[in-house]
This record gives C-alpha cells, sequence and structure tokens, in this order.
C-alpha cells in the first residue's frame, strides 16, 4: 500500500475501515433487539404501531434488516480480498450504515409509507451497486453468482414490500421465505468457500479438501429453484412431487458435511460452530421435504429451522472467526463464546421441537448468544487492528 493512502486509510476511525467492523456489530444488536421485541409481542406484549402490523415487521427485518447486514458486512470486506481493489471504507461506508440505520428505524417514525420502502430499497440497492462494481471492474467471474443471489433478494423484498404496500399478505409471506431460502443460498456458496479452509486452518493441516465444483453449481441451481418457487406461491401448499429438489439439497448438504468433518474440530469452538450451524441448512431441507410428503405438519418449523439454526448459527460463527482475522488477532475467541455458539443452537432445537409454548427460551438462548457477542466483539470492532495495519 502507497505511504498516502496508508495514512488516509489510518486516519479513518476503525468502526469505518472495513464494513464488518459496523455491519456486525450493529446487526448482531439488531438481532437481539428485534427478537426480544417479536417475542415480547407474542406473549401479550402490545405491538408497536408500524405499517402492516408487527407480523409484516417481522417478516421483513430478518431476512433483510439482520440477515442483509451481516451479509453485507461480509462481502464489503471479502470483495477487497477477492479483486485487490480498496473495499468501501470512511464516508461512503458511513452513508451506507446510515441508509441502513435509518431504514431500521424508519418503522417505527411516523414518515410516509412510500418513504419506508423507499429507504428499505435503497440499502440493497447501493449494496448490490457497490458489489456490482468492485466484481465487474475486476472481471472476477467467478464471483458472478453472488451477483445473481443479490438481485434476485432484491426482487424478493420488492415483492415482500409490494405486499406490505397493498396490504396482501400472501406476497408478504412468499417474499420473505423466498429471501430467506436465497440467504441460504448464499450461506451454502460462502460455506462451501470458508469452512472447509478455515477447517484445515484451524486443525493445522496442510493438505487442503478437495474442489467439488459441480456440486457448488448443483447446490446454486437447486437453491435457487426453491426460492423461486416459494416467491411464486407453490411451496405454500404440500405436494409430494416438490419434495424433490430438498431431498436433493439435503443430499448435497450431507455430502458437503461428511466430506468436511474431522474428529478435532469438536475440540475447537470456532469450527464446530461453524459445522453446527451448517448442518442446520441440512435440517430445514429434510423439513421441507418432509412437510411436503406429509410427514411434518407445519413447514414453520422447517422454515425456522433455517431461520434460527442456519442463518443465525452461521452467522454468530462467521462474525467470531472473521472478526478475529481481520483484526489481526490470534483465533482464539473469548471463552464465553463457546456458551454463546451452545446457547444458539440450543435455541434453534428448542423453536423447532418444543412448540409454542416454549417460545420464550428460544428467544432469550438467541438473545444470549448475540448479547455476548456484542459485549465481548465490541471492543475488538471498535479498536485498530493490533498488527498496525489499516483494516
Amino acid at each position: 500500500m502507497h505511504l498516502l493512502d496508508r495514512q488516509r486509510a489510518l486516519a479513518i476511525a476503525p468502526l469505518w475501515r472495513l464494513g464488518f467492523r459496523s455491519f456486525f456489530l450493529a446487526g448482531a444488536l439488531f438481532a437481539l433487539l428485534a427478537v426480544a421485541l417479536w417475542a415480547a409481542v407474542l406473549h401479550g406484549a402490545p405491538g408497536l404501531a408500524v405499517p402492516g402490523g408487527m407480523l409484516a415487521w417481522h417478516r421483513h427485518e430478518m431476512p433483510f434488516g439482520f440477515g442483509l447486514a451481516i451479509i453485507a458486512g461480509f462481502l464489503l470486506t471479502a470483495v477487497q480480498n477477492w479483486t485487490g481493489r480498496p473495499g468501501l471504507n470512511g464516508r461512503p461506508l458511513i452513508m451506507l450504515f446510515g441508509v441502513w440505520l435509518a431504514a431500521r428505524l424508519a418503522w417505527f417514525a411516523p414518515v410516509p409509507l412510500a418513504v419506508l420502502i423507499a429507504l428499505q430499497l435503497a440499502f440493497t440497492g447501493l449494496f448490490i451497486t457497490q458489489m456490482a462494481r468492485q466484481l465487474i471492474a475486476a472481471r472476477q467471474r467467478n464471483n458472478y453468482p453472488i451477483l445473481l443471489v443479490l438481485s434476485l433478494l432484491a426482487l424478493c423484498q420488492s415483492l415482500t414490500l409490494a405486499g406490505l404496500a397493498m396490504g396482501d399478505d400472501g406476497w408478504q409471506r412468499r417474499g420473505a421465505l423466498a429471501a430467506l431460502w436465497l440467504i441460504a443460498v448464499m450461506l451454502s456458496l460462502i460455506g462451501g468457500r470458508v469452512i472447509p479452509f478455515f477447517t484445515q486452518r484451524g486443525l493445522g493441516r496442510t493438505e487442503a479438501f478437495a474442489a467439488h465444483p459441480w456440486l457448488d453449481r448443483l447446490l446454486l441451481v437447486c437453491g435457487v429453484l426453491v426460492a423461486v418457487l416459494f416467491a411464486s406461491g407453490h411451496n405454500l401448499q404440500a405436494n409430494p412431487w416438490l419434495a424433490t429438489p430438498f431431498i436433493v439439497l439435503s443430499a448435497l448438504h450431507g455430502q458437503r458435511l461428511w466430506r468436511w468433518h474431522l474428529r478435532g474440530i469438536w475440540r475447537v469452538p470456532l469450527l464446530w460452530s461453524l459445522h453446527l450451524g451448517y448442518a442446520w441448512l441440512l435440517v430445514a431441507s429434510l423439513g421441507m421435504a418432509a412437510w411436503h410428503l406429509g410427514w411434518l405438519t407445519q413447514p414453520s418449523l422447517a422454515n425456522h429451522a433455517l431461520a434460527v439454526g442456519a442463518m443465525g448459527g452461521l452467522i454468530l460463527a462467521m462474525m467470531a472467526r472473521v472478526s478475529l482475522g481481520h483484526t489481526g488477532r490470534a483465533l482464539q475467541p473469548p471463552k464465553a463464546m463457546a456458551w454463546a455458539f451452545g446457547l444458539l443452537n440450543l435455541g434453534a432445537l428448542i423453536r423447532v421441537s418444543a412448540g409454542g409454548s416454549w417460545l420464550w427460551l428460544a428467544a432469550i438462548c438467541w438473545g444470549a448468544s448475540f448479547a455476548l457477542f456484542v459485549g465481548y466483539y465490541a471492543p475488538i470492532l471498535c479498536r485498530a487492528r493490533v498488527d498496525g495495519h489499516p483494516g
């Protein structure tokens, strides 16, 4: 890095030097507060006056407020390594983060519905534009599938918000569920790259896991197909034929977990948390297949296995690992993070198996896990790298 560029980078407050810092911290805090509020409403607390009601808010904010924020933090950081070009930082990053924050707050502010919708779409559009600009400029064709999934997520958000504007519950549900399964595609894309790499590094192995490009492509195609079926409304009614793509997804996720598994992972919290989080993708796919075949009564259980176990679990594990690596710290998380990973997975298990009367306990487990992350990682994310690098 040129000396002048380095000096300019070091002049930026640490929180705004790369996207993972602000978006990981704010996204985790939002996850804690949003689920606490939703759980309180489910247990009889009066809901806040938001457009479309609290269910509409919850449906939109978990994938597009929480999930997309963490995805943005990860990708805006990773694209710097992929392209060799500086990532978003300083004022442009502050502005993008400001749009995300304004979009979250707008739900509770006395603004016209059109303003609320514009803010939601503005963040997604600006984020995708930034990613496209960097990837296309560097001709990173191997990462174009990420742009595809992000663009489909934007369409799902548009469908959800159109349903909100029109008072159409079906459109909202279709858009939110399609988005959730597209996030599963993103998790499998990113997980397929980093989990074997992190496992190899974490256990000190010299040999890398063998690559299987065909498996990655099949997972992408199958995952997008599932999301399209949700967006079109076909996956909202049980149909034995529609179990097929979920059975294929289950087989592919299971094959990955089998290939990646090494006994040593269970001694390393940063590894077993990633593997358990990925395993929830398998559980969710099996659950949807079982529902379509008539073996499961509620598809909500499978969808929450995905939302709580896979999205929540993989996000928490990824944030814990990436935050240490990108701040130049040893890959040894605070000991309390093992409890955070365990509580998150316990909460997911309770949510999908114990029934509605235990939702409060699942919410407490979720909240405690993200509270531990915020408490221990906020100082890390707000301080400069320990090695003096301006990242």
